[in-house]
Order: C-alpha cells, then structure tokens, then sequence
C-alpha cells in the first residue's frame, strides 16, 4: 500500500494530492467552493515543520483548502539570532531570490545592522521558525489573533509544549461553544500531567483538550513518531504513527502520508501519548552521561540499557500488552538520544552552558517537555496505592524504588538537590541490579494498573 502510494505521487503528486484532498472533504463535509480550513496553534519547530508540509503538499489548492498558523505576537528576535538569520538567508540562493521577489530581504539587512527590530511571527511568514533557523522552511500564512485563528477552523493541529496545552485550549474552548460540528484535532505535544486526586493517574494532551474544549477524545488524535523536525522538512525518510478513533486515523494517515514521510495509524491512543512523554525523561540523562564522559561509547551504551529496562518496566504499568509498544518507544528513544533537544538539554547542563536557574524554555529551542514529565512521573509512581513487590526485599514498594535513573534526575531537575555527575554515580552504582532482572521481574509480576490512564479496573 504505502509503495503504490510512493509510486503513484511520483508519477502524478499534483493529482494524488488533489485526490485525497478531495476525499477528506467530503468526509467533512465540505461543499464546492467552502474551504478545508487546517489551523496550527503554535509554532515550535515541529509544529512550524507540520504545518509547512500540509501547505507544500496541498497550498496549490487554493480553492479548497487553506494553511494557516497561530502564534503569539510581539516576540522579538534578538540582534545575534538576526544576524544569523541573514547568513542563512544568503547561504540559500533559492531563499535569497524568495525574500527579492516579496520585497521582504531588506528587513533582514535592517535587522543585522541593529537599525530595525524583526519579530518572530514576522519571520514564520517568509518560512522562518525561531526555533530552527537553520532550516528555512516554506512561507506560511501567520495568525496572531487566536479567536480569528481557530473559530471556524475544520482541522487544528496543537504544535504546543504540553505544558501550555491547557491554558491555550481553555481559551479556544470558549470560542467554540456555539459551534454545531467540534473540529478534528491532531496533537503533537509529547508531555504529561499527574494527577493525584482521587486515585493517581496521567493526563495527556489530548485529554487536556478534551477537557478544555469539550471536543470528544473520538476527534483527537495524537501524531508521534522517531522523528527530527528539520530532518523531515529536507525530505529525510521518516515515519510516524497517529493514534486515535477508526473514523479520523485512517482516512487522516493517508491525507499525511507523503513519499518521504510514511504514516502509520494505531487506535492506542493515550498510551503512545504517554510513551510519547516518557523517552524525554531519559534522553535528558542521556545527554548528561555523553557530556561526562566524553561521548564514551561504552557509557552510553550502559545507560541506554538500564534506561529502557526501566522504560519497559513502566510500560508494564501502563499497557495489558507492553510487548506492543517496545518497537515504537525504542525507535522514538533512539533519535531522541542522538538528536532531540532533551538530549541536547542534558548535554548543556552536564557542561555548565545552561543552569537549572534558567528554566526550561531555552532560546532557539523551546520548550524541553522531558523536566516536566520528569517530575510528573515521579509524582505518579511514588504513590504507595501502586505498592509492587521488590523482588530482592520481597515487600511491597512503590514503584519508583525500582526506577534508579528516574528518581535521580528528579533530585537533579526537580529538588535539585544533586549535580549533574550523579546520573554517572546512578549507573555505576555496585548494589544497581542487572536491567535483565528488571525486565523479567515485569514479566513475572501483574504489574498493569489501568487506572493510571484513567481506565477502570479490568478496561483493556
């Protein structure tokens, strides 16, 4: 299917676009002439990213569908950043001749001499995301007023960090409370929430949505995947999985799909959210340990181990069949190692060129979601009602007595009571068991507690 999809773009891209285009129309309900109006709130890198492969792929049809992205107005590039813009700017000829023929290279000019001051939803409308200068993306159409945005809009795709979700779609679920039809959501965001009232349990952004706008959790999905932003906007292969009701994941995965960017579908929604949220915490301590030890292979490698031992022992908590899920949350934890920013987040802390003191919203970056997922997962399996049973003490423990690497970036990130070179101490500790008997102790033990997803006992 996903060949003779590849080769029939090849042969006819306009055509095929056109096509599906026409199909998720009509699924909608679209009428001739009443445009298929796709909405991005937020504009991080992946969001910015998605947002301009909808409008490569299907911009040329102006007659039935529409791009658009919300941002927040008044942000300022800083002179450095616009300096940088401008190399960028006349290291890509196509770009240059761009700029020249909007009229719009002359600001940059401006902005690199320090005499006019550029701002970044400014910028995203020739193709720039502020936080990916580096990788010119194609110009969008910019929004900055979010009722404006997302009244009337037929698909809206959250590009938001998960801990902005919330407050954003509460506002928007105000605007959206005479609609007749809720909207399709696709959410990007990779982060939880804990909750520790009346029973511990994680929410998700997409239940945050729910919640907020009152939109049905049948119409939000939930898109992820072992992808990079930058990689995929320069046509790197990549995949992806989107997660949610039969009725919108399939028809959604193939309106996606592109030759370079494959997209699965899998009804499992809040759990691959979950997963989503979870390989962040460990790539933070994974960038600690390259930086430690000078890119040690060996090292690395020993943390990768017991990293995902204890990321397995957690999809025991959370999933009836973990096996499921081991392929997607190895292969979304591998890039994230190598290149994702929470990795990247690890390795400047471990160096000293970042401070806890500054937050973790961290300039030409964003938002680096694996802190917040660190505290909230703690939070959760710290709870004595999820007691499992040690299997070296044979008594009940909570949970994360069994998650070493978990708990101490907790006092590195959260209490802040550790330095960064306590996540080697975590992985050289003597009394550290073998990863092998974590994974068969989940094996061994009913470990599956549906309530953390807010599942009642027994709901599979």
């Amino acid at each position: 299917m996903v060949g003779s999809y590849a080769n029939g773009h090849a042969a006819s891209g306009g055509a095929v676009a056109a096509e599906k285009l026409d199909e998720l129309r009509r699924l909608l309900g679209k009428a001739d002439g009443d445009l298929l109006k796709i909405v991005g709130v937020g504009a991080g890198a992946w969001g910015s990213v998605f947002c301009a492969l909808l409008q490569d792929a299907y911009g040329r049809h102006r007659d039935k569908a529409q791009v658009r992205v919300w941002r927040r107005p008044g942000r300022p590039v800083d002179r450095s950043t616009a300096e940088h813009l401008f190399e960028v700017i006349n290291a890509r000829e196509d770009v240059l001749r761009r700029l020249i023929s909007r009229c719009a290279y002359l600001k940059y000019v401006e902005a690199r001499l320090g005499d006019r001051t550029l701002y970044a939803d400014e910028i995203l409308r020739d193709g720039f995301c502020l936080n990916m200068i580096d990788t010119p993306l194609c110009p969008l159409k910019v929004v900055t007023n979010l009722q404006e945005a997302v009244w009337d809009a037929d698909i809206v795709i959250n590009g938001l960090p998960s801990t902005e979700t919330r407050e954003v779609f509460g506002e928007i679920g105000r605007y959206w409370k005479e609609r007749i039809s809720p909207p399709v959501i696709i959410s990007l965001a990779k982060g939880i929430e804990a909750s520790i009232d009346p029973v511990p349990r994680i929410i998700t952004p997409t239940q945050m949505i729910s919640n907020a706008t009152g939109v049905p959790l049948e119409n939000i999905l939930y898109l992820g995947g072992p992808n990079i932003a930058s990689e995929i906007y320069n046509k790197e292969y990549a995949n992806a999985r989107i997660c949610g009701a039969d009725k919108w994941r399939k028809p959604l995965a193939k309106f996606l799909r592109q030759p370079h960017f494959i997209v699965w579908d899998n009804s499992d929604l809040i759990t691959h959210e979950v997963m989503g949220g979870l390989k962040n915490i460990y790539a933070i301590g994974a960038g600690m340990v390259a930086a430690l030890t000078n890119e040690s292979a060996t090292s690395k490698s020993v943390y990768f181990s017991l990293c995902t031992s204890e990321m397995i022992y957690i999809t025991h908590l959370l999933a009836k069949e973990p096996e499921k899920l081991a392929g997607p949350l190895l292969a979304d934890t591998y890039v994230t190692l190598l290149k994702g920013r929470n990795a990247w987040y690890g390795q400047k802390l471990a160096k000293g060129e970042l401070t806890l003191a500054m937050g973790d919203s961290i300039k030409g970056k964003g938002t680096i979601q694996g802190v917040s997922a660190v505290n909230a997962f703690y939070e959760l399996l710290s709870q004595g009602s999820l007691s499992v049973t040690h299997p070296e003490a044979k008594k009940p423990v909570a949970p994360v007595e069994l998650c070493p690497i978990l708990k101490t970036l907790y006092k590195i990130l959260i209490k802040r009571e550790l330095g960064t070179d306590s996540i080697l101490q975590a992985i050289r500790d003597e009394s550290m068991c073998d990863p092998r008997e974590r994974i068969e102790m989940s094996q061994r033990q009913s470990l599956y507690r549906p309530s953390l997803l807010g599942l009642p006992q027994g709901d599979t």
